[in-house]
């Protein structure tokens, strides 16, 4: 298990792991982060890594993206 961050642009990874406070949790949850769903990182750009969740893109910071367990 790594943060969505140190994954591979372009490679679908399984959410298997969410942390951070609750508001954080129902936050992601809100924006499609769900565990078992499938997510992309489509590119980043600077702090901020745009992710493909359920057929959008969403960007999210590094600080957000650490806390996403894939």
């Amino acid at each position: 298990m790594l943060p969505l961050c140190f994954a591979q642009p372009g490679e679908p990874v399984i959410i298997k792991r969410i942390g951070g406070t609750p508001d954080v949790r129902q936050h992601l949850e809100n924006l499609g982060f769900n565990i078992g769903g499938e997510v992309v990182i489509v590119n980043t750009l600077g702090e901020n890594i745009i992710v493909k969740v359920k057929e959008c893109r969403i960007a999210v910071s590094d600080e957000l993206a650490r806390k996403i367990m894939v």
